[in-house]
């Protein structure tokens, strides 16, 4: 029997003629014995011929921007045309970025996962991948952040070889999901997530195949921003491809395939010279948590072990190395739970590059090197990287954003002590609320919506400035309200007021950025339902070297509000803001309706009819320094402006100020620096040595004298992470025999369930992408 030389059994369709998974291992082998990507210790095309490397790369991003921006006309969406919520990436063969569009940059990372499961687990044979098909996915299993963030993947072909894959991500409206809008919260398993395609082939020939469509559009609620929006990334797609056909054509397939891969490289060699510049070498603790409060009448889950209330926990160790190499460990983070917030590992660390390229790598090259160039450790069975196949993604920013606030702050630390002062961030604000619900909208149709007002929202303050208020959001560098006519035409809720939310922003001797809020009244709607997605017992975005965290956030919704014969009257309505939520204005206005307003800023549907009111606020990023250190007409401009209320000028600022008859501010100098001398001395008598303190704190803790939820959060810790544990109590100095058990506390907790871990997927190649 004649012997068959591998190549000869199998021409793979890479260029050259590898499979895709040989392609991949060799690139990978030669990565990981180098320390190199793809062993390229020296890159030929970059160093001997940078002009025409610079020529490449200039053409090929401004390439992808150009299609995103025009893709952005296709789509109805408002999520897309007003908000941006798109992105464009450029992958090589092996499945890894070179370069980005603008936009939802997470997406550089979740795509990618996807190529390389589609390698991994052999589409090169089944289904097949040849020039022109089209593939879709969603699968949060696989990478992706959400279901709502929908992919669709485009291979490219050179002379019958493949050398490339172009990606294009949406955030669609609806998923069809247990609840209307792409972020539902009654479910509390991904069987409930909604639609859900694991790279799926639904075109070949650049057409889209006929049961895609139908059976896509009969998923979803609506159909027609789906179809839309499909549309607007096929045709991205499409002009890439374009686009990456004529540079080969021009420049040839050789300097195509080194840049290709020396990209790569670049970019992980760009991000550790950054670190090199812009840090100070050592490790950097920081932690951060959300509120999880499920035990509440208006939050209905179908299960007992979701009905409670809990705090995910994050802790995180940023190890920064002198030679710019460095390395995130996330020990100590919560268990996955049985909510919409879990994260997979890829969506965690490809998120971490949104924030990094507003800092540290606020570059064009902006592409899978800055992950190689990164350690991650995510322990196995918490909340960013769980062990078991059912739990639901949702919702995974809600506790993405608080975790990553944290590292704003370590990082921080770090650029500050540099003297970067401009760079320093104190944090940016937890996005929420996301209004989301539907039903039969003003034009009779099935509806869904979920509005993205917040990706407006204010950045915390640097080490120099104040933040930016009502200005971006940490998930879309490109954030922006939207127009309040394009969302009426979209949505059957009026708008009855936009307002800067004051004191939002935390106070600091540079403030935080502000957010901002805005009054809906439901009108021509059936059958409606909204909800609420927020943080409200407890703020995530704490302030930094004395600055005030940022607001924490709350529901305001009303019922049977009798607006409908106020406006008959000609009486005052609600509009506006509800500008200091103390004073209950709005009630005032409404004297007979039905009002919820409270802590509880997660709720699953309720219905609304017409002139019922919904409050969707935005919140704040936090502030840096000390208050009183703030300049006192810097606090008079606040106030002017509308930054901050009154009755907190004196009592955080200390500044004394008055009210002029037109409208102006004027500051009494000598009584704010009596003020505020008054306040240090109080401070100093109410201050308990650091000793004293940690005393009495060590008594709590050995008589675990702690809320419910915080024991619960500690023991999850402590079961997943035995190092965060030893740590705890080696700081605390806790007798051996001290112990703090989920199992002791007296809520259900999940080491009373089965875990059916991912790897129990029949056929399925999981691919970890970080340490477990």
């Amino acid at each position: 029997m004649t012997k068959i030389k591998p190549n000869e059994a199998m021409r793979g369709i890479v260029r050259g003629g590898e499979t895709l998974k040989q392609h991949r291992d060799r690139i990978m082998a030669a990565t990981r014995k180098t320390g190199h990507y793809a062993g390229l210790e020296q890159m030929s095309l970059r160093d001997k011929e940078p002009i025409l490397y610079n020529k490449l790369f200039s053409r090929l991003r401004a390439g992808v921007v150009d299609a995103r921006e025009t893709a952005k006309k296709i789509a109805a969406s408002p999520i897309v045309e007003q908000e941006g919520e798109l992105c464009f990436t450029l992958y090589n063969a092996a499945g890894d970025s070179l370069l980005t569009s603008t936009g939802i940059i997470i997406h550089v990372g979740t795509m990618g996962a996807a190529i390389k499961y589609m390698i991994e687990n052999d589409w090169e044979s089944n289904p097949g991948i040849q020039d022109k098909d089209i593939f879709c996915n969603n699968d949060s299993l696989i990478g992706n952040v959400h279901p709502c963030d929908i992919h669709t993947i485009v291979p490219i072909f050179w002379e019958g070889e493949l050398v490339g894959w172009v990606g294009g991500v949406t955030h669609v409206i609806d998923t069809g999901s247990v609840g209307p809008g792409s972020m539902s919260t009654g479910q509390v398993q991904r069987f409930g997530d909604g639609y859900s395609i694991t790279c799926r082939k639904i075109g070949a020939n650049d057409e889209l195949f006929r049961d895609w469509l139908h059976e896509s559009q009969r998923m979803v609620r609506t159909t027609r921003y789906w179809m839309l929006d499909e549309r607007t990334r096929v045709a991205g797609c499409h002009m890439i491809r374009k686009l990456v056909e004529e540079v080969i054509e021009q420049e040839g397939i050789e300097n195509y395939w080194k840049f290709a891969y020396e990209a790569v490289e670049h970019g992980r060699i760009s991000l550790q010279n950054r670190i090199k510049a812009m840090t100070v070498p050592g490790t950097y603790r920081q932690v951060g948590f959300v509120d999880v409060p499920y035990n509440h009448e208006d939050v209905r889950v179908p299960s007992d072990f979701a009905k409670v209330d809990t705090i995910m926990h994050s802790p995180s160790e940023m190890t920064i190395r002198a030679d710019g190499t460095w390395r995130l460990d996330f020990e100590g983070s919560s268990r996955w739970g049985w909510h919409t917030y879990n994260a997979h590992q890829v969506s965690f660390t490809s998120g971490i590059w949104v924030m990094m390229t507003q800092t540290l790598i606020p570059s064009e090259m902006i592409n899978d090197g800055a992950a190689y160039g990164t350690e991650f450790r995510l322990p196995k069975g918490t909340w960013m990287n769980p062990d078991d196949r059912r739990v639901a993604f949702s919702y995974a920013w809600h506790f993405l954003v608080s975790t990553w606030t944290s590292l704003w702050r370590g990082l921080s630390r770090s650029y500050f002590s540099r003297g970067y002062l401009e760079e320093v961030n104190a944090g940016n604000a937890n996005t929420s609320n996301w209004l989301q619900g539907g039903g039969f909208n003003q034009y009779n149709e099935i509806h869904a919506v979920n509005s993205f007002e917040c990706a407006a929202n204010g950045i915390g303050a640097s080490a120099y400035a104040d933040g930016l208020s009502h200005a971006a959001a940490i998930w879309n560098p490109e954030g922006d309200m939207g127009d309040m006519e394009i969302w009426e035409l979209a949505e059957p809720l009026v708008y009855l007021g936009r307002q800067i939310k004051a004191s939002s922003g935390g106070s600091g001797k540079y403030r935080g950025g502000c957010g901002w809020e805005s009054l809906r009244l439901v009108w021509n709607a059936k059958d409606w339902t909204m909800f609420f997605m927020g943080n409200g017992n407890m703020s995530s975005d704490w302030g930094l070297m004395g600055g005030f965290p940022a607001a924490s956030g709350y529901r305001f919704e009303a019922h049977d509000t009798g607006l409908k014969q106020i406006i008959a009257d000609g009486k005052p309505i609600p509009l506006g803001g509800d500008i200091d939520p103390g004073e209950r204005s709005y009630e005032k206005l409404i004297p007979g309706a039905k009002v919820k307003r409270d802590k509880q800023a997660i709720t699953t549907e309720a219905m609304f009819k017409d002139y019922d009111l919904y409050l969707n606020t935005m919140k704040g990023g936090p502030g840096f320094g000390d208050p009183l250190d703030r300049d006192p007409q810097a606090v008079v401009a606040d106030l002017e402006g509308g930054y901050i209320l009154p009755r907190f000028a004196e009592s955080i600022y200390g500044v004394i100020a008055k009210e002029n008859a037109d409208g102006t501010w004027s500051c009494d100098e000598k009584a704010t620096q009596a003020k505020r001398k008054d306040i240090l001395k109080q401070r100093l008598a109410r201050a308990v040595p650091t000793r004293e303190w940690m005393k009495t704190e060590r008594e709590k803790i050995l008589a675990k004298d702690a809320g419910t939820q915080v024991q619960q959060m500690y023991a999850s810790s402590f079961k997943l992470g035995p190092r965060f544990e030893e740590s705890f109590r080696k700081f605390w100095d806790l007798p051996k025999d001290w112990q703090l058990r989920e199992e002791d506390i007296g809520i259900p907790h999940y080491g009373s369930t089965h875990h059916m871990d991912i790897s129990e997927l029949p056929d399925v190649h999981i691919v970890q992408f970080v340490e477990e």
